[in-house]
């Protein structure tokens, strides 16, 4: 597996190249330092350069020092500066002007750009202040100071109007990137360099853009490079490599898939792209370098250099170089390689030395991928030393290297200037930057080195990504070119030698960047994974893979620890359906009742089990799945159809609930609090397991979501009986054996593979099962519904989660190739077959063309086959029936929509169950009359002015589980999220592959009932509270409370008013009143709960002699009851504010901000019965309102009073009319069957209990939640939604927090 049987064979050097990718930071800094040390005269000597050259500089520097300057003035620590990033990465591609309006207000209303005028020297900083600060007062006018001249300024600007302002932003962008962008041609480039080659410099010219994302991509930037090199070897005049100037290329333009997994194909294609350029510029002998990129390639550019580089047809030419990243663990590996290459060709290599511009990437990406080390240093001074090793090393051997120091570090200049003496090297910079540096190195009358400009050519929509990077990198307030022209930064500050500056730290690595392992602030592991750049730690995983024994996989029924497997039916690879890979033994009848009553008698043992014990017990199979991935790997592959990557996620997504659960359990089990029980009384609650519960997991996630499921069930103390989809039973047997191995007894877990309608079914009906966890389709979820309400009445829960119509709405000021690179893999990746992924896109008709034209390309580029291949993008659905459903699909498409594209499948895969992915264009997203579970996106282009009317449609649909969003207005994101009842929304990035504990998932309406998986509340779900009343059942604010009732007289005590709304009336108002309440949020919600809690505390006495009165129960009981549910409002309250006052921050990788929003369910309605308490009115009444819900009250008679006067308590303290309402003489079954409850809460009889169950059970669309369980500290979670926010920090170019972490600050905690 994982490798194709006539890959090309490894390359010798390979071993010595990867010793190093992730190798511990301290320790190779010990060989670093050695290979960095210069004697201690010649640091004196460098020194003393260093100072003379940053004192120069600052000595000469003039009013055209514009972009250094601007830098300093702008740097990342300031809001200004980071909102002239995000303005200069998106507002020159913006074509419309609605868009480009509120792009503008979004980023610059609000900043403080007057502080910035005056404070530079030059003119550039304070014109381009002058013209923000004008655009911030039109969008903010309240915070002008009223002085006459920024009056009269702030008037003028305001006749001139928004399209002006619009149009002078744009320019000032596009001054902007003509500071770091030569040319928008070759031609013009090279004129505009005339003036600095004669002042001695010369050029390597790069044609900007981003990586090829399609084909025709990759041929236009091929064409662009060859005119290019043209271009440049016509106006060359038989200068040379040397002295002339040359082209850099990126290997990533040249072709889409430019990826480890296709090396095979890059090997081949993109070599022979990258040989007939080194061709053409050796005709022209110009220099030709190719540029570094990111560090899971850079074994495989190095093996494409080696074979181009080596090709006997450039024999005789020096022209050939590359790139090398001092930032990279490996750089000092790479140089050894390339000595190795040169001695074999014989010909001498040119060698870019930089310090790497993708930093903040490898470092997000580890984090995300779980791996052991990151592949770069962790601080920048490292870096900085890393650079003076591979110079010297380069320097050593000048017979092999013509080196090229690219730096704009004044202490690298002189360590160069010292180690090179009169070596043959020459230095580079970028255009636009470091000039002032250079102009003391460069000519005869200064020190006589040559330079080398690296100088981007290309138009402002090319120029987008690399502006904002160079931004970054130089914008960060460590930079040294920030540093270089801030005259408040002293000379010996920026000059420190580096080598004796790292010698002294400890810890070497950075103290405030975790390891990708130590990710999360609470401890727990982040799951481990498998970095699938690196062959030589794939290889063993591939053997592994290939010994882990497909077909001999055995599944049956596991019951009491063992398993019961006969002969069983066969089950065949998805992939290839003549294969073979294990045998099932489905359960039989008396199997299940055999599991059934095995874990009744064991269940109380297990929930009496320490909750440390129990979690050590998950902690032990996370462990040991981590030891056992290949094998589980190679399960899921083989049986389910996953794709190399789909298995490793699987596997860590699993690992992850385990980890993140037994913590749950930990912190949610084994302690009891003090609460006020629903029937007046002072308690003691605990959470404990309910008993027996049914784990239903599908086959898409059949590792992932199974082990998710059981282990919250698990963890909550109860027993548990898992019914594996039947297309997945071998993984499924291969979790629980390992969750035996590590201590959960036998009787409490077992596996009963078999059908739905059978096993499940079965299962589901009996009496003692007392709750189920389920995954699948809306069908089969309301099937289980109306059984668990026909036999529990609405006392079992059922925790399910049911797919969705999922969309991302991208409007025009996103990059396209970002958009197009998330809705590929959103779409199309897991064949589609994810509850995430998405299904319909919404593009702005603005950008529409270009963008479908992308998809297009995109698409193209997919491979679809064998899941075990690296090289696979696309693997079979799960069966026939699957692609039977998929094929009608695509069969009305062909009929109704227009098709965009449809991928090949290649002849090879016919013998699996393949369908080929498509996009189609629709006119809406009410054209799908159903989710379709597989590899097909549909796409509908809208107007900007409709986007309200899209997300209404998207609504319109009931279903609610993920959303993407594209856009770099940041409030369109936040609105377009406050609009839509989606329980995972993602911007800027794709929107599959949720992390356990960072993106909580699970969705609202038809897409599941809630909680979140992975989430704070989940576990919570699968346990009941178990209240124990206190011995003292009458405390002395009881006591009081009955003698002050005692003293009224019947006169004193309220009779039921009566005036009250009708019912259709009051579901109305609260309907359109629950956003509006929803969004006033819970601190302030909060304070009105407590208001409320001291008026009824105040009328405690009138509502007990109430409650006395028309109940005849006795006065003490009437009093606990008042009593409890004043305390109640103040728990509540309290936690409304704890949790619904903002959301919480969730942890993750750096560059992504995760955060967990609690919002209000839905409209309730909170029913009573005959012989309900007070309390037990009360509560979901208040719970309600805390958390964000209107709520429409329909008490029994007996408590219609005493409820009058707590609803107007709750009007008193501020609670609005529409929000709450009491109505009376209402049916229960009425509020049941009105599809505007969307919660129903019951406090009364069991068997109206029951009866209002079944009917709510019976209703069409989402799932609709009864509440009548105990009060206890997850009960306000009942009422609430839970939603997710994830944002790429880093999609407008870079990590902008990242790069300006302070190294010297105390160590953070990891």
């Amino acid at each position: 597996m994982i490798f194709r049987d006539d890959a090309p064979p490894a390359p010798a050097w390979r071993d010595h190249l990867q010793a190093t990718y992730r190798a511990d930071e301290d320790t190779l800094v010990e060989t670093l330092l050695a290979d960095a040390q210069i004697a201690p005269d010649a640091r004196q000597r460098i020194g003393g350069t260093a100072y003379a050259l940053v004192e120069a500089v600052r000595a000469n520097r003039t009013l055209r020092s514009g972009i250094d300057a601007f830098m300093s003035e702008y740097d990342l620590s300031t809001e200004e500066g980071l909102v002239l990033m995000c303005l200069a990465e998106a507002l020159l591609r913006v074509p419309d002007p609605e868009t480009a309006d509120r792009l503008i207000h979004d980023k610059i209303a609000g900043t403080e750009w007057e502080k910035h005028l005056g404070s530079s020297r030059s003119i550039f900083v304070n014109a381009s202040t002058l013209g923000l600060m004008m655009t911030g007062r039109i969008l903010g006018p309240a915070d002008l100071p009223e002085d006459a001249p920024q009056g009269t300024l702030r008037r003028m600007v305001s006749r001139l109007g928004e399209p002006v302002i619009r149009q002078a932003l744009r320019q000032a962008m596009r001054v902007m990137g003509r500071q770091f962008v030569l040319g928008r041609t070759i031609e013009e480039a090279m004129e505009r360099g005339k003036e600095m080659e004669k002042k001695g410099y010369r050029y390597s010219f790069d044609m900007l853009g981003e990586a090829a994302r399609t084909e025709e991509d990759a041929a236009k930037y091929f064409r662009a490079y060859q005119m290019a090199i043209d271009a440049i070897g016509k106006d060359a005049r038989g200068k040379g490599v040397v002295a002339g100037n040359g082209i850099s290329v990126k290997l990533s333009a040249l072709h889409p898939r430019y990826e480890p997994g296709r090396r095979a194909e890059m090997l081949d294609v993109l070599a022979d792209r990258l040989l007939q350029l080194a061709r053409q510029a050796k005709g022209h002998d110009i220099g030709f370098c190719v540029d570094a990129e990111e560090s899971e390639r850079l074994e495989l550019s190095l093996e494409l250099i080696e074979k181009v580089y080596g090709d006997p047809s450039l024999a005789g030419w020096n022209g050939f170089g590359l790139a090398v990243q001092a930032y990279q663990k490996r750089a000092r590996a790479v140089v050894d390689v390339l000595a190795g290459m040169v001695e074999r060709v014989g010909r001498r290599m040119n060698v870019r030395l930089v310090k790497g511009a993708y930093w903040d990437t490898e470092i997000k990406r580890s984090q995300e991928l779980g791996l052991e080390g990151y592949p770069v240093w962790t601080r920048k001074v490292t870096t900085d030393v890393s650079y003076i090793a591979c110079a010297k090393k380069l320097l050593d051997r000048t017979d092999l290297f013509f080196p090229q120091f690219a730096t704009h570090n004044a202490h690298t200049v002189a360590t160069i200037l010292e180690i090179g003496g009169d070596k043959e090297f020459e230095f580079q910079r970028l255009h636009g930057m470091g000039e002032e540096l250079y102009d003391e190195v460069v000519g005869h009358n200064k020190r006589g080195k040559p330079c080398r400009i690296y100088a981007p050519v290309g138009g402002h929509a090319e120029l987008l990504s690399y502006l904002v990077r160079r931004l970054l990198e130089n914008g960060a307030n460590t930079s040294f070119v920030n540093r270089l022209v801030d005259d408040r930064t002293p000379i010996e500050a920026i000059i420190a030698d580096p080598v004796e500056r790292l010698s002294g730290l400890s810890p070497k690595r950075h103290p405030h960047i975790p390891q990708p392992r130590g990710l999360y602030p609470d401890g727990r592991p982040n799951s481990k994974g498998i970095d699938l750049s690196d062959f030589t730690r794939l290889a063993p995983v591939a053997h592994a893979m290939d010994e882990a024994g497909c077909g001999t996989w055995k599944a049956g029924p596991i019951v009491g620890g063992a398993l019961r497997a006969g002969n069983g039916v066969p089950v065949t690879d998805p992939a290839d359906r003549r294969r073979t890979v294990g045998h099932v033994t489905e359960a039989t009848a008396d199997d299940v009742q055999d599991a059934l009553a095995r874990a009744e008698a064991a269940w109380q043992a297990w929930d009496a089990t320490d909750p440390d014990q129990r979690a050590r017990c998950f902690e032990k199979v996370a462990d040991l799945m981590e030891e056992r991935m290949p094998a589980l790997m190679a399960i899921c592959v083989r049986e389910a159809g996953k794709t190399i990557n789909d298995a490793v996620a699987e596997v860590r997504e699993a690992v992850d609930f385990l980890r993140y659960y037994a913590r749950r359990c930990r912190e949610t089990f084994g302690h009891a609090v003090e609460m006020p029980s629903l029937d007046g009384k002072a308690a003691r609650v605990e959470m404990r397991g309910r008993g027996l519960f049914v784990c239903i997991s599908p086959w898409n996630f059949p590792l992932a979501i199974f082990t998710g499921q059981v282990t919250a069930a698990l963890a909550a103390g109860n027993a548990v009986l898992a019914k594996p989809a039947e297309q997945t039973s071998l993984i499924a047997a291969a979790a629980v054996a390992l969750f035996h191995e590590a201590g959960v007894p036998g009787d409490v877990l077992a596996l009963l593979p078999g059908r739905g309608e059978t096993v499940g079914a079965t299962l589901v009906k009996d009496p003692r099962v007392a709750g189920v966890a389920f995954t699948g389709s809306v069908e089969v979820a309301h099937i289980i519904s109306r059984t668990l309400a026909e036999r529990a009445g609405g006392t079992a829960p059922l925790i399910a989660e049911t797919g969705g119509q999922n969309a991302m709405i991208v409007d025009s000021s996103a990059l396209p190739e970002q958009v197009i690179r998330d809705a590929i893999v959103s779409a199309f990746g897991s064949a589609g077959q994810r509850c995430s992924a998405l299904r319909v896109m919404y593009v702005q008709e603005d950008v529409a063309d270009g963008m479908i034209a992308m998809l297009k390309g995109a698409m193209a580029e997919l491979t679809v086959g064998d899941p075990s291949l690296l090289s696979t993008d696309v693997g079979p659905v799960i069966d026939e029936d699957a692609r039977a459903g998929l094929q009608a699909h695509a069969d009305r498409m062909d009929r109704e929509a227009r098709l965009v594209h449809r991928v090949a499948v290649p002849e090879g895969c016919r013998d699996g169950t393949f369908f080929a992915p498509a996009a189609y264009e629709i006119a809406d997203i009410g054209v799908l009359e159903r989710e379709v579970f597989g590899p097909v996106l549909h796409v509908v282009r809208y107007k900007a002015a409709d986007l309200d009317k899209v997300v209404a449609a998207v609504r319109g649909t009931r279903f609610g589980l993920t959303m993407g969003i594209h856009t770099r207005i940041d409030r369109k994101a936040r609105a377009i999220q406050a609009q839509s009842r989606i329980g995972n929304t993602y911007v800027n990035r794709n929107m599959i592959g949720a992390v356990v504990g960072v993106q909580p998932f699970g969705g609202e309406g038809v897409s599941g009932t809630g909680p979140k998986a992975g989430g704070p509340h989940y576990i919570a779900r699968f346990a009941e509270p178990r209240v124990t009343p206190l011995a003292d059942g009458q405390p002395e604010a009881v006591r009081a409370v009955e003698m002050n009732a005692a003293k009224l007289l019947p006169g004193d005590l309220p009779k039921v008013q009566g005036s009250h709304a009708g019912l259709h009336g009051a579901l109305d108002a609260a309907r359109a009143a629950a956003l509006a309440w929803d969004r006033q949020g819970g601190a302030k919600r909060a304070v009105l709960l407590e208001d409320a809690a001291e008026r009824l505390m105040r009328d405690a006495a009138l509502l007990a002699g109430m409650v006395a009165r028309d109940t005849g129960r006795p006065m003490a009981e009437a009093a606990g009851e008042a009593v409890a549910a004043v305390e109640m409002l103040r728990l509540l309250a309290a936690q409304a504010r704890a949790e619904f006052a903002k959301p919480m921050t969730l942890p993750g990788p750096t560059g992504e901000h995760n955060e967990l929003q609690l919002h209000g369910r839905g409209l309730v309605a909170a029913a009573g019965g005959p012989g309900a308490t007070l309390a037990a009115a009360v509560a979901p009444v208040a719970a309600a309102l805390a958390a964000g819900c209107p709520v429409v009250v329909a008490p029994d008679a007996s408590l219609a009073a005493a409820l009058e006067r707590v609803v107007a308590a709750f009007r008193a303290a501020g609670v609005p009319e529409g929000v709450l309402a009491l109505v009376e003489g209402s049916d229960p079954d009425a509020l049941c069957a009105d599809e505007r409850v969307e919660v129903l809460a019951w406090a009364g009889p069991e068997d109206v209990q029951r009866r209002l169950a079944v009917a709510l059970a019976g209703r069409r669309g989402p799932i609709v939640p009864l509440v009548a369980e105990a009060f206890g500290p997850h009960y306000l979670h009942r009422f609430a939604a839970e939603r997710t926010l994830t944002v790429d920090m880093t999609a407008a170019g870079g990590n902008a927090s990242l790069l300006t972490l302070n190294e010297d600050a105390p160590q953070a905690a990891e």
